[in-house]
């Protein structure tokens, strides 16, 4: 493969880096080149996993302790001891879902992807620049709304799906608590949207961030959504009812998709019926008492009769 094509990768930007300061001073011996293959496919492997790790936590704990309401825990459907139980789900599954993913990277290193390095290599300059933004939102939230969908069926739900609808009320670290199978395909468009479609690396880079930062938004019980927004956003309050009511609010980021597939839910949180109303409306009926939420996530256990939720 010439050096051309290695340049051609948004995995190239970190792996240079991660190179430059870490591996090949302190890892790899002298006679292992920076473009062989199995040490491309190594480093990918650890600055995979330690990426999603760090983005996971890292944003997953600035949403739970400064955006998720606390107050959440009390519902009848928060778990006990939930909010290790996501962390742990998901810190087993990133492993297994960076495997295919890493293959993807790789791919991508070794030039066969549609990504490029300068603004003018764009076909559209500038103005393609944010076309290409806007397709990836689009055409990501397309794919995940029918993968997602898919994901429903009955002769697959089970086997995949429904480990991350265990957790009915969830917390930011829901976000990524999924079986990898459930984890790899949701976050296959991210990946295959480059070997389609022209893209620049800084700006697949932003995205892929973006995209994580979204997730855990979606998870992070803060059911605001500007009024103007609600029936076009998929917000948190939209994917809540997705846990609640299982086959509603299947996309990511957008309504549009639930609106053409006849499974739009507008949110229960914006008609005064969400979380929040049945935590208050059990606590006048003295059901819940004014025990704070516990920090493991237990819940009074009396509080268990009286709620309605769709089983799957």
């Amino acid at each position: 493969m010439d050096g051309e094509k290695i340049k051609d990768s948004a995995m190239d930007l970190v792996l240079n880096v991660a190179d430059y300061y870490f591996f090949t001073p302190y890892v790899y011996p002298a006679s292992w080149p920076e473009d062989g293959a199995l040490r491309q496919i190594i480093s990918l492997l650890v600055v995979t996993n330690l990426g999603a790790a760090v983005l996971y936590l890292g944003l997953g704990a600035i949403s739970y302790y400064f955006i998720f309401d606390h107050n959440l825990m009390k519902h009848p459907h928060f778990l006990e001891n939930q909010v290790w139980r996501e962390i742990k789900y998901a810190m087993t599954s990133l492993p297994w879902i960076s495997i295919p993913t890493v293959a993807l990277f790789f791919a991508e290193v070794r030039g066969y992807s549609k990504l490029y390095d300068n603004v003018a290599d764009s076909p559209l300059g500038w103005p393609g620049l944010f076309l290409s933004m806007i397709s990836f939102l689009f055409f990501t939230d397309m794919c995940i709304y029918w993968i997602h969908r898919f994901l429903h069926h009955k002769l697959i739900y089970k086997l995949f799906h429904k480990p991350h609808h265990i957790w009915k009320i969830p917390t930011p670290f829901a976000s990524h608590a999924f079986h990898p199978v459930d984890g790899f395909l949701q976050g296959m468009p991210y990946h295959i949207y480059p070997f389609l479609f022209p893209l620049h690396k800084v700006l697949y880079l932003a995205l892929y961030v973006f995209v994580n930062i979204w997730t855990i938004s979606i998870h992070d019980g803060d059911y605001r959504v500007p009024g103007a927004l609600t029936t076009v956003i998929n917000g948190s309050a939209h994917h809540t009812d997705h846990h609640l009511f299982f086959d509603y609010n299947y996309g990511q980021y957008f309504t549009l998709w639930d609106r053409l597939g006849g499974s739009y839910r507008h949110p229960s949180a914006l008609m005064g019926k969400g979380p929040h109303d049945l935590i208050r409306k059990l606590q006048a009926e003295g059901k819940l008492g004014n025990d704070e939420a516990k920090p493991n996530g237990q819940v009074n256990g009396r509080a268990q009769r009286g709620v309605t939720c769709k089983e799957e």
